[in-house]
């Protein structure tokens, strides 16, 4: 089975860079997308291959948002972590599966000078422990931009990004304690020490001196190990600020 994530900063804008393209090319069982910033009565009909579309989008127009497009049928899908004061901005989706629950996940952004880290670490809170409530049940796959460089390895300039958002103590310290609380990084457990980003800056020219971070993920439950065939990040697509992941399962 593959799967892909992609933060496409906008699907109206991504749909005239090759979008279509890259889905045939590459062909995944379940496409997650982060940040539609539209309500899907905005967008013709697309992707006929992916019978089964679910999106989430957020009460702001034009704002963030999340869609799931997958080849099979899941048995239930859900929107949200089940908070309503977490699930106004479309942040979710969760689609189960025979063998495992696949969550579709934007994560807030700190924002510039941190004023929304306060928010971020509470919804974190509430992200893992809704996790945890599924990996009860059977094992979690969740996938997305996570707005956070958990190392040092995962980011170009470490030193010079240590208060910034997304390389923060704090959120750094959080990822940490999700991967504790019985989850993989996939693309890290494969790649160890593999310097490979997906999200670059648009100033600066960031993307052609790949001056990037890599804050989208594939994170497994723990159980799940044995499954991970491959994990890659296809740095090489263009389209959006960030490159799509890529999980295929054994």
């Amino acid at each position: 089975m593959k799967l892909i994530s992609w933060n496409v900063n906008g699907i109206r804008a991504v749909l005239n860079k090759g979008f279509r393209e890259f889905v045939k090319k590459e062909n995944p069982d379940v496409l997650c997308i982060q940040e539609t910033k539209a309500h899907p009565d905005q967008v013709d009909k697309i992707l006929e291959d992916y019978p089964h579309h679910f999106w989430n989008t957020a009460v702001k127009k034009g704002y963030s948002g999340t869609a799931i497009f997958s080849k099979t049928k899941p048995i239930n899908i859900t929107y949200g972590i089940e908070k309503d004061e977490h699930d106004k901005e479309g942040r979710v989706i969760t689609a189960e599966f025979p063998d495992f629950y696949l969550v579709d996940v934007y994560v807030p952004n700190s924002q510039r000078g941190l004023t929304r880290l306060k928010y971020r670490l509470e919804w974190n809170e509430e992200f893992l422990s809704y996790l945890k409530k599924l990996d009860k049940k059977k094992p979690v796959i969740f996938c997305g931009d996570l707005n956070v460089a958990h190392k040092e390895i995962d980011i170009a300039r470490p030193k010079d990004n240590i208060h910034n958002a997304g390389f923060t103590a704090e959120e750094r310290n959080d990822f940490t304690r999700l991967l504790d609380s019985g989850f993989i990084d996939a693309f890290r457990e494969l790649n160890p020490n593999k310097v490979q980003y997906s999200w670059w800056a648009y100033m600066f020219n960031a993307r052609a001196k790949n001056i990037g971070w890599r804050i989208d993920y594939f994170v497994v439950s723990e159980r799940m190990k044995n499954k991970i065939k491959n994990a890659e990040i296809l740095d090489q697509v263009h389209g959006s600020d960030h490159a799509p992941v890529v999980l295929e399962l054994k």
